[in-house]
């Protein structure tokens, strides 16, 4: 029996264009849905991290992340385990809120979520909130009850925990010429 959860992926790719179009194909063609994505440069400009969820079994993880590394832009892929990483999404939300009352209570909830208000208008305030998907989700559910004009997730990020960092031995350090290491 398959045991399908959910997995972090995080790929250092070379910072051009069509290579997340080439990352996205490859679980297209196995037919595997991305669940979340999120890509950005590093302090490298010339690297980018894609962070990548993706449900699956450890056969099929290890398959996608093989196929991964044979792609000639990505530099290094790691699975990230739950235990040794952090992972954090960013969330907007903007509620209806057109009285006094209603505005002061949505404040009360922000603070107990350490979101922050970011805008404030007559009829609506919008919160930004950074956490695990869970405690977004709750935050979510609790401003259902006001009216959610608008939401929108970032799509999780996530980096491994202390001093280990992304490191892929099945690359030769050296193989790529970047004039500063990223291995």
């Amino acid at each position: 029996m398959k045991t399908m959860r959910r997995n972090t992926l995080s790929v250092l790719v070379e910072n051009s264009s069509g290579v997340l179009s080439q990352v996205s194909r490859l679980f297209s063609r196995k037919g595997y849905n991305i669940e979340s994505l999120a890509v950005g440069t590093t302090d490298d400009p010339a690297v980018s991290r894609i962070t990548i969820e993706v449900m699956g079994d450890d056969k099929m993880i290890e398959q996608v992340m093989n196929q991964l590394r044979k792609l000639f832009p990505v530099y290094s892929v790691q699975l990230l385990p739950p235990n040794d990483s952090i992972r954090r999404e960013l969330v907007l939300i903007k509620v209806k809120a057109e009285s006094r009352e209603v505005r002061n209570e949505v404040i009360q909830i922000a603070n107990i979520f350490r979101a922050s208000i970011i805008d404030v208008s007559p009829q609506s305030l919008t919160l930004a909130v950074i956490g695990e998907e869970s405690k977004d989700n709750a935050l979510e559910k609790l401003l259902m009850e006001f009216g959610i004009l608008e939401l929108v997730r970032t799509g999780m990020v996530a980096l491994e925990r202390g001093a280990t960092t992304i490191n892929d031995d099945n690359k030769e350090k050296g193989e790529f010429n970047l004039g500063k290491s990223v291995l």
